[in-house]
């Protein structure tokens, strides 16, 4: 997708900036001529991120003097910071979400209290669109029930923070997320598993997976900078079943069709691997009608095949 106009040139301050989604958003504002901050943790990241434009730092977000002089004279606020767990088994587990929770919960708070101080005029939350009830094959709008496991609550924690923004009277949006995906090491995991035999997303093979592409949900995050406030799906135009994601990614792993994953095996997993098996035909509509934003990568059908390949080719 071309790149959407943000208006007037603002001051960005963008947390989580050296993230999948974070280090993909940033060049792409400095393009259009604003001044951007990007927090992050990782050095290297951020010295990549100061040769596009940016001004760099490193803050502790539970800093609350730090945060508010940081946010200083920023227009637009935000926040992609998380604290992903370091493997996949570790995702299964609650108490590796232990700081991510902490994250979303105090620190999105700490930072729309900052935000006002400040006189910010606008503050972006990163979400979870899984966080949705299961739906069947019915679409699946901003409006549909949520339903978090213990290891996820705190998403809607982060919300509140941003909905609390609103209703004191600035522009908060909330960007729900589908499940994302691009040339990383957690493709390359899933890849693996095809080969071996077996589908790396549990749920039955009627149920659907939604999914984002790293620089589609970078590019919507771009866009939010001129939505109007409000929650809105991230997400493909063309989520696929459990079924069709598996041949998509045998065919990228170049593999015969795996076995998915046993329902007695997805409830070893607990409430996370319950999440992960819910169908969940996401409907991006009403961002697209707020923004003109539109996936680059209609559906993982396309998006998997492109991704691997670029992962194949950036093996050493």
């Amino acid at each position: 997708m071309p790149a959407a106009s943000l208006g007037p040139r603002r001051r960005i301050f963008v947390t989580g900036a050296t993230g999948v989604v974070g280090r993909r958003a940033v060049p792409r504002m400095i393009a259009l001529g604003h001044r951007v901050t990007a927090v992050g943790r990782s050095a290297p990241k951020l010295a990549q991120l100061a040769s596009s434009g940016a001004d760099v730092a490193t803050i502790d977000l539970f800093d609350r003097a730090a945060v508010r002089r940081a946010i200083e004279g920023h227009d637009v606020v935000v926040n992609l910071a998380t604290h992903m767990p370091s493997s996949t088994f570790k995702m299964l587990l609650p108490r590796s979400w232990k700081e991510n929770s902490r994250i979303r919960r105090e620190g999105s708070a700490l930072l729309v209290d900052a935000a006002f101080d400040a006189g910010v005029k606008r503050f972006i939350q990163e979400s979870f669109a899984p966080v949705y009830e299961d739906g069947g094959d019915r679409w699946i709008d901003e409006q549909w029930r949520v339903h978090p496991v213990p290891y996820n609550r705190s998403v809607l924690d982060a919300e509140h923070s941003a909905m609390r923004f609103t209703e004191g009277g600035g522009t908060g949006v909330v960007l729900r997320f589908a499940w994302f995906y691009g040339p990383d090491a957690l493709l390359r995991t899933m890849l693996g598993a095809v080969r071996r035999g077996w589908s790396p997303v549990p749920g039955a093979s009627d149920a659907f997976w939604s999914s984002c592409a790293h620089d589609d949900a970078a590019s919507a995050v771009v866009a939010a900078a001129d939505l109007p406030a409000g929650i809105y799906n991230v997400c493909d135009d063309e989520p696929l079943t459990r079924r069709e994601l598996a041949n998509v990614l045998a065919a990228a792993a170049e593999a015969e069709p795996p076995r998915l994953m046993p329902g007695w095996m997805s409830k070893l997993g607990g409430s996370t691997m319950e999440l992960m098996s819910r169908s969940l035909r996401m409907s991006n509509a009403k961002l697209k009608a707020a923004s003109g934003w539109a996936p680059r990568m209609r559906s993982a059908r396309q998006g998997m095949p492109a991704a691997a390949s670029t992962l194949w080719e950036s093996a050493p």
